[in-house]
């Protein structure tokens, strides 16, 4: 089941999210910090930009990228590939 959160879209008063406001955006579910450790690695939404110190996500490729990392959603993924891997169906 892949979790929705395109309510968050339709919410947000901007078509973009600055990264210090995506603890507000996402009710805590992700920090700041969080972001630009992940942004360092490659590993952050695309659509980034820059203005001056101050980095925004275009609001649909953030929330995609959400939904992407939804870990229920990714364990679902991996035990079906770990079942898969072992011969069994998924």
């Amino acid at each position: 089941m892949q979790t929705n959160l395109s309510k968050l879209i339709e919410k947000w008063p901007s078509a973009y999210v600055a990264r210090s406001e995506v603890a507000r955006f996402t009710g805590g579910m992700i920090q700041p910090g969080t972001l630009a450790n992940l942004d360092s690695k490659g590993l952050g939404p695309e659509g980034k930009i820059r203005v001056a110190r101050k980095v925004a996500y275009e609001v649909r490729a953030f929330v995609k990228w959400l939904e992407r990392r939804n870990p229920v959603d990714a364990g679902m993924a991996a035990a079906r590939r770990k079942k898969r891997n072992q011969g069994g169906a998924a």
